[in-house]
This record gives structure tokens, sequence and C-alpha cells, in this order.
């Protein structure tokens, strides 16, 4: 990873964790003083989102320092640990919140000051609105699961809030109407039927982390992308070439190449000739290539 893109993800990152402490001491603190699970799980998930947005930054700091004795195959590996740990922490916190809003639906439900709630629903839906779009945008610009992986955390706390607000905004309706004694159960209900959608993200989370780690076959765009420029550059070499293996590792792509020599001398500059060409081509994938030519005879 280049340097300018490396400096960028540190920022990003340090920024995600600055606002993430705001939200998450805010969420807490309202949560218990109303009452709400969801404001609660709100909270917590913030503050689970700023611990995993300081892990993410101490594992982007250190990838970049050289250790080629603890890592002789480089620290590409470590970008989907993280990111498997935070899928799974984030699969344990929904896991928790759905069972207490359960919990609550047979109990009685809750009781909850539905206007402090929704102001304070808006003033999350703002600030993590705002989070989501900048990171967002910023991760189209520099390649870093890492970064993805902090953008799909503030998608998915932008939508929490986004659903809060409006859970709260009908259960305020519903205070003022014939039906007010069942207002208690609009913030277990909420939190229900959040927690069913949540399980979800975290776990394509969790899923792609673990391919990776397993050097399972990529995504069909990058397959797609390198098969049709080892098949164009195979009619530009002397040699035949053809894809032996693809992984994707992280910000690495590795790619294995089987090079047959049709019985001739494989000349060197030839196969820098189609390392250099490769790696250009597929440079548009914002990966670091790792290419490994096998000779065949």
């Amino acid at each position: 990873m280049c340097a300018r893109t490396s400096l960028n993800e540190k920022r990003i990152l340090t920024f995600s964790a600055l606002l993430a402490s705001g939200f998450a001491g805010g969420g807490l603190v309202l949560g218990l003083l109303v009452g709400s699970l969801v404001i609660v799980f709100d909270g917590v998930y913030s503050l689970v989102s700023l611990l995993l947005t300081l892990l993410s930054l101490a594992v982007s700091r250190y990838i970049e320092r050289p250790s080629k004795r603890e890592f002789p195959f480089g620290k590409a590996v470590l970008e989907p640990v993280v990111i498997a740990i935070k899928g799974s922490v984030i699969l344990l916190v929904v896991g928790y919140s759905l069972y207490s809003a359960v919990t609550a639906m047979f109990s009685g439900g809750r009781e909850v000051d539905a206007s402090i709630a929704t102001l304070f629903g808006i003033v999350n839906v703002i600030g993590c609105g705002y989070a989501w779009w900048h990171i967002a945008k910023k991760s189209k610009q520099f390649s870093s699961g890492l970064i993805e992986a902090e953008a799909t955390q503030w998608q998915m706390d932008t939508l929490l809030s986004v659903a809060v607000t409006l859970g709260f905004i009908a259960a305020w309706f519903v205070s003022i109407s014939p039906f007010a004694e069942y207002a208690v159960y609009a913030d277990p209900m909420m939190m229900i039927l959040m927690s069913f959608y949540f399980i979800k993200v975290p776990f394509e989370m969790l899923k792609d982390a673990v391919r990776e780690l397993l050097m399972m076959k990529p995504s069909d765009e990058i397959i797609t992308a390198v098969d049709k420029e080892v098949l164009a550059l195979d009619k530009q070499v002397t040699q035949h070439i053809e894809v032996a293996g693809v992984t994707k590792v992280g910000r690495e792509l590795r790619v294995n190449l089987d090079v047959h020599s049709k019985g001739q001398q494989v000349q060197v500059a030839e196969l820098e000739k189609t390392r250099r060409v490769l790696k250009d081509k597929l440079s548009k994938l914002s990966l670091d290539l790792n290419l490994t030519m096998h000779i065949a005879s």
C-alpha cells in the first residue's frame, strides 16, 4: 500500500474513532435515563464501533512496519482477521440486544419518553449519516478493506438511527391514540425488527473475511478481470501463459501463473515484461498485486 493511502487510512480511522466516542457516550447516558433498549443498543453499538475502530487503527499502523521474520509472506492477512473480529463482535451485540428485546416483550414492555428519544434520534441520523457519507466517499478514493468495513459500520449506525427516530415518532402517535396502552411495546418491538436486519450485515462481513483467510475464490469481478488481462497478454508473448490460481487477502491480490515454455528457453526479459504489463493492467482493481509465475514444460 502506498504511503499516501496509508496516511489517509489512518486519518479516516481517527476521524471515525473521535465521532464514535461522542455517539457512544451520548447514547449510553440518554438510553439509561429514558429507559430505552433501542437507544442503549445504539450507544453500545457506537462504543463497540469505537473499540473496533481503534483496533483497525492499530493494525493499520502495524501493517506499515517491516517484519519479514514474523510475517515472511506479508501482513495482508491481518486485514481480514480484523474484519472477522468486527463481524463477530457486532453479531454478539445484536444477538444480546435481540434477546433483551424479546424478554421485554413478554414482561410488559418498556415505557419510554418518546419526545426526548425522537430528538436524540434526529441528531444521530444527521451525525451518523455524515460519517457514513464521508467515509464511503474516501473508501472509493483509497482502496482499503479497513475503510470499507468502517463505512459499513457507519451505514448500520445510520440505518439504526433512522429506524429509531421513525419508531419513536410512531410510538408518540400511538401514545396519544386510543391504543396508548400498547405504546410500551414500541421500543422492544423496534429492537426485534432491527435485529433481524442487522444480523445480516455483520454476518456478510464475517463470511467474506473467513473466505479470504481460507484463501478461497475471490469475487467474480476480480476473477473476470484477471482472466481477461491474462488472455490478452497471452497473445502478446511467445510463451503460453494461463491462470493457475487467484486469491484476495486483505488489500493484496495474489495471482499464480503457469508459463509454458513450449520446449523453448524462457527469456527473463519477457517474464519481466509480463509482470510489468499485468501489474499495470490490473491496477484498476486498486489492489497490491502479488504475482508468482511458475515455469511449466
